[in-house]
């Protein structure tokens, strides 16, 4: 049905404590209240695994992605639905080559079981682009507050070229946010570097939202000409937002875009009562280090 609206899965921070091979049964339970919401596509904003700890064997490491694959990875397959993964601190930080090393040896072998469709894989998965049903997707490698530049230069003729300026919508994904969120994680380090730098490179593009994770609390907010989308975490540690909101839950979200009108519809789900929250339950702005962040609409155009 072509009318039928494009259903996105956004989830983020899935793990527990450092090491861990297991999920707290939060992640079984939103993961299987949001396969039953028939996503054509999941995206992760990162830390789908435990890492980040220094001494943790290339065994413990490959464990924890066993588990995952197990976990997330397996009952997505059997759905039929597509995954895009982002690499996040707990996955694979820059000060981590172990574990940027098992990050390649669990992705690379699986990369063309995953249902995506590449536009550059070549350095998959900490960055690349995909065209998925007339979107466009840009992951980049913000498991750590500095991009480099040589991938921002990577970026923006990605963001260039015709698959990106033909696409009906352009969505970049990143573990770290541009603007502080979370209590006690709006501060250097915790929040992408030279933030107008990357907020220009992406209005420039007209992309529409840039989908981040890390600061564990969910926060739909609109800054200039772009939508920032901070997701909730699925596993241990949700957070409270700066100021107001509810009280700290696992979250997951569910982007709808509507073909002809090309609107989009953000709903976020409780996955403690399985229901989506109030978009009210969200504060209409958060005071940050970065200024104010105002609230978005749960229903927008989808260019702005």
């Amino acid at each position: 049905n072509p009318q039928a609206p494009l259903r996105i899965g956004l989830i983020s921070d899935l793990n527990s404590g450092y090491g861990s091979t297991s999920y707290i049964p939060a992640v079984h339970q939103g993961l299987h209240q949001l396969i039953a919401l028939q996503p054509n596509l999941v995206v992760c904003a990162g830390d789908m695994v435990a890492g980040q700890k220094h001494g943790l064997t290339r065994q413990q490491l490959d464990a924890m992605w066993s588990s995952f694959e197990a976990t997330v990875l397996h009952p997505l397959r059997i759905a039929g639905i597509s995954f895009l993964p982002t690499i996040g601190n707990h996955d694979g930080s820059p000060g981590f080559k172990a574990d940027r090393d098992a990050v390649r040896r669990f992705w690379m072998p699986i990369r063309s079981q995953i249902g995506l469709d590449f536009i550059d894989a070549s350095q998959f998965p900490f960055h690349y682009t995909v065209s998925q049903q007339g979107l466009f997707w840009l992951i980049w490698d913000a498991s750590s507050a500095h991009i480099p530049d040589n991938q921002l230069i990577w970026a923006k003729h990605q963001l260039a070229s015709s698959a990106s300026t033909r696409a009906t919508a352009r969505f970049v994904v990143g573990h770290l946010p541009l603007v502080g969120v979370g209590q006690n994680k709006d501060r250097a380090g915790e929040i992408l570097n030279q933030e107008d730098v990357l907020q220009n490179l992406m209005e420039t593009a007209n992309v529409n939202a840039y989908i981040s994770g890390h600061h564990h609390a969910w926060f739909s907010g609109r800054r200039g000409q772009l939508d920032l989308i901070q997701l909730g975490a699925l596993g241990s540690g949700p957070r409270r937002l700066l100021q107001g909101g509810s009280a700290p839950q696992q979250t997951f979200t569910l982007l709808e875009i509507n073909g002809p009108g090309n609107r989009i519809t953000e709903t976020t789900y409780s996955v403690a009562t399985g229901r989506p929250l109030p978009w009210s339950s969200l504060p209409s702005t958060l005071n940050t280090r970065r200024g104010r962040l105002l609230r978005n609409r749960s229903q927008r155009p989808l260019n702005g």
